[in-house]
């Protein structure tokens, strides 16, 4: 490169400096990854590094080295979920192979709104893997996106337009009165949705659970038939495979034969749970996922892929187009070069500048293989199971839920406590726990009991990790 072209531009006038810090950056990063398991699971920003990162905006670089040591000052202040002991949230861990994947992809720099390049045909890979991972058509489509937040978005405006038809993406929802059916465990992005799209949360319909945290059959064909006799429109319903609280799955097979019956698209949220058709073994209780109309599920959760990167599948490609393909003049295809290439992402979802996501999955399938996350997604429910049994041995915790899948929720017990004592007794625990550094797990309501939730969704967890927060929920009670 001549001087000509590096003057007033933004790569590097000294490329062996820039190496050498490159090079700096990926040792720690991967020191990091590599000491995961060791020390504290959260460690709050301290102030100084608040205040620092409070500063005016900076006129002049600072160069590289700077840019460098403030990333690398960053690595100990994560949230946490790449540490075994992180139980709070339903986060996968990472893997340091990912790490050489973000790498190529930051190097191509490649938008996947559309045109012909490498990227695409990856992506293409990608979804066609996980069609056959779900036992969706051939015919189906499907996009990489952020999280099961964006996918299930993309899969309601597809069937909203099919049940109001096309011309609603021009003239509006009007009067309809679509209305939709979920469990009272579903996730809040379903109602998210519904408000994005215009048909407004009150047009989702929550069904009552049974003892095991699982939507309720007949009680969804009573609504559907009391919903139709005051004439509005039902259109859809959601289950859930692997609930937010409990990771409890909805009777799915079931499911499907109603919105078979009364003519509704049935839709799954399956965020952490359908990786579980990886499994012979929890493949079984995702019975009826194959036979959805639309499915949402993340990589980032029990497949471990860094952040962010979810997909949806859509088993008619046609009603998926039709709700988004709607190309300008610049955006127009052609037979030959970089825009040639039928059928862009774009013409399937909202967003035309899309990162190169789709690298990190490819690479995840490639460097694994889709048997070894279904290895690890059965040895989470089999820890969780075993701090079921721990919990449920001890006088002095309550098994608040069936142990589902991975998710265990608990709490402690103490004597003459009334149920606003034991509600705060237990939301104290759980910060005290955060703080030390010593595991991470979160809170829910059970029942109107506050529990302690420990989400098991991370590759590095042992039956020592399970030990060690029991041993100090155990210790915390008896304080």
């Amino acid at each position: 490169m001549t001087a000509e072209h590096a003057a007033g531009g933004l790569d590097p006038e000294d490329w062996e400096g820039f190496r050498k810090e490159a090079h700096a950056m990926l040792d720690a990063a991967l020191d990091r990854m590599q000491g995961a398991c060791d020390g504290r699971v959260w460690t709050p920003l301290p102030e100084d590094a608040k205040a620092g990162l409070q500063e005016a905006l900076p006129r002049q670089g600072r160069g590289v080295a700077a840019m460098r040591e403030g990333c690398e000052a960053l690595l100990d202040y994560g949230v946490g979920n790449t540490h075994p002991r992180f139980f709070g949230w339903v986060h996968g861990s990472g893997t340091p192979g990912n790490i050489i994947a973000e790498i190529a992809a930051a190097a191509m720099n490649a938008n996947l709104g559309g045109r012909d390049h490498g990227a695409i045909y990856v992506e293409r890979q990608v979804v066609e893997w996980c069609r056959a991972l779900m036992g969706f058509p051939e015919s189906a489509s499907g996009l990489v996106v952020s999280g099961t937040s964006m996918a299930t978005l993309i899969a309601l405006k597809a069937v909203r337009d099919r049940a109001l038809g096309i011309e609603t993406r021009r003239a509006g929802c009007g009067a309809a009165r679509l209305v939709g059916y979920c469990s009272s465990e579903t996730h809040a992005c379903v109602a998210r949705a519904f408000d994005i799209l215009g048909l407004g949360s009150d047009a989702l319909r929550l069904i009552p659970v049974d003892a095991a945290f699982r939507m309720q059959p007949e009680a969804l064909r009573e609504a559907i038939a009391k919903d139709r006799a005051d004439g509005a429109q039902p259109f859809l319903i959601v289950g859930t495979a692997g609930a937010v609280n409990v990771g409890a799955i909805d009777p799915l097979d079931t499911l499907a034969e109603i919105a078979a019956a009364e003519g509704l698209w049935l839709h799954v949220d399956g965020a952490f749970g359908a990786i579980g058709m990886a499994s012979t073994k929890i493949k079984p209780q995702l019975c009826g996922l194959e036979r959805a109309d639309s499915l949402a599920f993340d990589f980032h959760k029990w497949m471990h892929v860094n952040y962010d990167a979810g997909c949806v599948l859509i088993r008619s490609e046609e009603d998926h187009r039709r709700a988004f393909a709607a190309r300008p003049d610049y955006l127009a295809g052609a037979p030959r070069g970089l825009a040639a290439g039928d059928r862009w992402p774009v013409d399937y979802g909202p967003e035309l500048s899309r990162g190169f996501r789709a690298l990190k999955v490819w690479a995840s399938f490639v460097e694994h293989g889709v048997d070894r996350f279904g290895a690890l997604v059965e040895r989470n429910c089999t820890q969780a199971a075993y701090l079921g049994h721990r919990v449920e041995a001890a006088p002095e915790m309550e098994l608040l839920a069936p142990v589902a899948l991975n998710i265990v929720c608990f709490r402690v017990l103490r004597d003459g406590a009334d149920a606003a004592a034991l509600d705060a007794l237990n939301a104290e625990i759980v910060l005290r726990l955060q703080e030390a550094g010593i595991a991470a797990p979160s809170t829910t309501r059970i029942g109107g009991k506050l529990a302690i939730r420990v989400n098991i969704t991370n590759h590095r967890t042992s039956e020592r990790d399970l030990d060690i927060l029991f041993d100090a929920v155990m210790k915390e009670a008896h304080a």
